[in-house]
């Protein structure tokens, strides 16, 4: 069991780990320290917070980069509790692309892909070297290029990371506590969704159990219906980094954190009870069960944040958080 299943899962999920890291630090390297000011320029309304936000939790690959900036921002009194909320329903949109690409199956492409972007990113660190005398702007556009290589091959580590883990499909067909599972979810879904709320919870990383779910669907282990529960449970799951990272700060932030739980909590409460509506109009799109499976998670958070995002522009939250008076204990400055 542990040379067939154990392994290869844990081997896989350190390989794709460490591509999302790669493709994760690079990006924000090449865009991260201007995201601060763009959130604060391109938020003025909402709707506006929602579409940048998305796109920039796509750039980044990371809704817990904009979460915790989020918070952040919140807690400094930059931005008012509406323009955050919206920025909250555009992380949840902006996760869908990883998944997507996930769905789409170019593993084949994953070696390749790598080759050539360490030989790329190594020439531009060449080029680099080289021309230490040029100007700042030439200096920061090589740099850029190295990271767009660099985030490419961290994209195909993640992609060689699934292959590994799809390689315990087979093993886990004959094992009888996987049926087990498949037998409990049959009976209830709730119990494909507690295991994706617990497991996004206990690895903080919702694309690696969407990942394992559009993997194991793919190889026809498991129903594409307990696949879109586990997707909707992850949703939730990934709300655990939102809390972390405000407690013990403002209350702004943890404000920021209980609707990033509230919104998500509320979309899974609506969906688990249409997953067999959102098995249907995901099969119509793709007749690859992993792709549904992608296309399952994009239809319930564009819908989700759509439906939620009037809530947005009530008056109540037409304000700034309120300044966070000092202790007593604590020194001021």
């Amino acid at each position: 069991m542990f040379r067939e299943v154990v392994f290869p899962l844990l081997y896989g999920l350190v390989i794709f780990f460490a591509g999302m890291k790669v493709m994760e630090m690079s990006l924000q390297r090449m865009a991260g320290p201007m995201l601060a000011g763009w959130l604060n320029r391109a938020t003025s309304a909402p709707w506006k917070g929602m579409a940048f936000s998305a796109g920039a939790t796509a750039l980044l690959q990371s809704s817990t980069a904009v979460t915790v900036l989020t918070i952040g921002l919140a807690n400094a009194r930059i931005i008012t509790y509406g323009r955050t909320l919206g920025i909250i329903l555009g992380t949840n949109i902006g996760t869908c692309l990883t998944t997507e690409l996930v769905g789409l199956q170019i593993g084949r492409a994953a070696l390749p892909l790598l080759v050539l972007s360490l030989l790329g990113w190594a020439t531009f660190v060449v080029l680099a070297e080289r021309n230490r005398a040029a100007s700042e702007e030439t200096k920061l556009t090589l740099f850029q290029i190295q990271c767009s290589f660099l985030a490419a091959a961290g994209f195909a580590l993640v992609m060689t990371g699934i292959q590994v883990m799809q390689s315990i499909a087979v093993p886990l067909r004959s094992m009888g506590v996987f049926q087990w599972f498949l037998d409990r979810s049959a009976d209830s879904l709730w119990w494909g969704f507690l295991a994706g709320a617990c497991l996004t919870a206990l690895i903080h990383s919702s694309a690696a159990v969407i990942s394992m779910a559009i993997t194991l669907a793919a190889t026809g282990v498991l129903p594409v219906e307990i696949g879109i529960a586990i997707v909707i449970g992850s949703n939730v799951g990934t709300c655990i980094t939102a809390v972390l990272a405000a407690a013990g700060g403002a209350s702004a932030g943890k404000f920021v954190a209980a609707a990033h739980v509230i919104l998500n909590v509320a979309g899974a409460l609506l969906f688990m009870p249409l997953i067999d509506q959102l098995h249907a109009a995901s099969a119509w799109l793709s007749a690859d069960h992993g792709a549904q499976i992608a296309h399952a998670q994009t239809l319930f958070n564009v819908i989700c944040s759509l439906l939620a995002l009037p809530l947005c522009y009530l008056p109540i939250w037409h304000k700034k958080p309120p300044v966070t008076a000092p202790s007593a204990k604590s020194p001021v400055a």
